[in-house]
């Protein structure tokens, strides 16, 4: 997306925006920025086509939600905000236009209501929403109240949004259409920069040159974060260090500001000795696993070590950090078999996520459910997506799911199950949704682990595997046409019948 649709962070605040209207509220990204307005008192109202999880979150805060799109649902509107996934010529839009009413990207929406305060942004391919996460529950911890607006939902808190009344505000920063270029950060953290979103940026060189420019966003009072593991957030820091500006990393490296010593991970968790430039910081423990994990919340500890705050807030915010909702999420177990789901789509972030579930299956087998995200990352990054898939025992795949995307002769899931470096009996396709839990029922073993993993939709299918389990542990079959969500054909969930 260009950028010129965009219009930078500027002196536009919240209130400004008078009655809001959020065209598709139901999605994280979106719920969350109309939870953020309700909860500062701002008449907020909102289109959808299906119940999502959040939308009863946002009635009862007084939020107004049409479960359709009509021109009518802007009537009284002052502001109408879209994100990405909204085309130019929906209804709404086009009546938006027509009405001379204010439009505004989801971004844009968000710079407004950061007006005034020290915006903490979390950028990177991968671990955003994780690491935006625990530098909020850090911050909370230190008792500054920041507001925050999160890519997803921190488990057992259930939202992903909130209005604080301290100076900070954290988001999570998103460079999938270049919107992140409107923030105007006090603190800017990048995790890791690989090749994605390539539709966009055509290349990985102008994927880390925009990077580089979100990082010189930066107020020059405040300072810059990147991974010293990370080969793309290694040279951002090189580049940016040339260029005289505040830079500082984390990682296992010996030349990383804060190093990470002794880190152990186990399926209870992983924990780290935390060092800045020799002097110890103690030792920082999680209890949710993974080695990706471990820098994530080293991030959140240098930030708080850098804005001055109590080390020990962000010993105790991460030693009860109960993780977020599609980020290694435990929905439950049936039958003896332990099931997850798992937000990762890109090549490394579903590498790393399943061998973490390898140390959680132990002596059971790793099942993995996956639903791709984008025909076009499929296509370009399909050896890799393969590979990846490789680390389970047992694979059923789904359909791409690319709403708009037209699917060209030999892409999509048929061509990557073939690449999948497993034996014909331990992976299948399946082009139907309810054949998935069936599948799993019948592959699944007690002691065995199944994760769902992938786009959106396949997070709703979490329950359902469970469901048929259960059914198979009394007996009985799995009903597949009472599941409840069925696929269209381009791939988006939508509620059975």
């Amino acid at each position: 997306m260009n950028t010129a649709q965009f219009t930078p962070a500027g002196t536009l605040t919240a209130e400004d925006l008078g009655r809001i209207h959020l065209i598709g509220v139901g999605g994280v990204g979106m719920s969350g920025l109309a939870r953020l307005f309700l909860t500062r008192g701002l008449p907020v109202s909102g289109s959808e086509l299906r119940e999502w999880p959040s939308l009863a979150g946002l009635r009862a805060l007084g939020g107004t939600i049409h479960m359709s799109h009509e021109a009518s649902n802007l009537d009284g509107v002052d502001t109408v905000v879209y994100s990405s996934a909204i085309p130019q010529d929906h209804l709404e839009m086009v009546e938006a236009r027509r009405r001379g009413l204010r439009v505004l990207h989801r971004s844009e929406a968000l710079a407004a209501a950061m007006t005034g305060r020290r915006t903490v942004a979390v950028a990177g391919t991968h671990g955003k929403t994780t690491t935006t996460s625990m530098v909020t529950m850090v911050l909370q911890q230190a008792g500054t109240d920041p507001s925050f607006v999160i890519g997803g939902e921190i488990s057992e808190v259930g939202s992903g949004a909130h209005h604080g009344t301290g100076e900070y505000f954290v988001v999570e920063a998103d460079e999938s259409d270049r919107s992140f270029l409107i923030y105007r950060p006090y603190v800017s953290i990048i995790t890791n920069i690989e090749a994605d979103h390539l539709n966009t940026y055509g290349d990985l060189a102008n994927l880390e040159a925009t990077f580089a420019e979100f990082a010189r966003l930066t107020d020059p009072d405040g300072f810059i974060i990147t991974c010293a593991d990370d080969p793309g957030g290694r040279r951002l820091a090189e580049t940016l260090r040339a260029e005289g500006r505040r830079v500082h990393t984390y990682g296992l490296s010996p030349d990383a500001d804060l190093r990470l010593d002794d880190m152990a991970s186990t399926a209870q968790g992983v924990r780290f000795l935390a060092e800045v430039d020799g002097h110890s910081l103690g030792e920082i423990r999680l209890p949710v696993p993974g080695r990706h994990m471990g820098l994530n919340s080293a991030s959140a500890v240098l930030t708080a070590y850098l804005l001055g705050l109590p080390v020990e807030a962000a010993e105790a915010a991460l030693g009860a950090f109960p993780g977020v909702r599609r980020r290694f999420e435990r929905k439950g177990v049936a039958d003896g078999v332990l099931v997850y789901d798992e937000y990762a789509y890109h090549p490394t972030s579903m590498t790393l996520a399943l061998q973490t579930l390898r140390e959680v299956a132990g002596d059971g087998r790793l099942i993995v459910v996956f639903q791709p995200y984008r025909l076009y990352r499929t296509r370009d990054l399909q050896a890799e997506i393969a590979a990846a898939l490789g680390i389970a025992d047992e694979l059923v795949l789904l359909e791409v799911f690319g709403p708009g995307e037209l699917r060209q002769p030999g892409e999509g899931s048929a061509a990557l199950v073939e690449a999948v470096p497993l034996d014909a009996a331990h992976k299948v396709f399946v082009d139907s949704w309810e054949d998935a839990p069936v599948e799993v029922a019948r592959r699944a073993r007690p002691g065995d682990v199944v994760v769902t993993m992938g786009a959106p939709p396949i997070s709703l299918m979490g329950d359902q595997l469970i469901d048929a389990l259960t059914a198979r542990a009394s007996g009985g079959a799995a009903d597949p046409t009472a599941l409840g969500v069925a696929v269209d054909p381009d791939g988006a969930a939508s509620a059975a019948g």
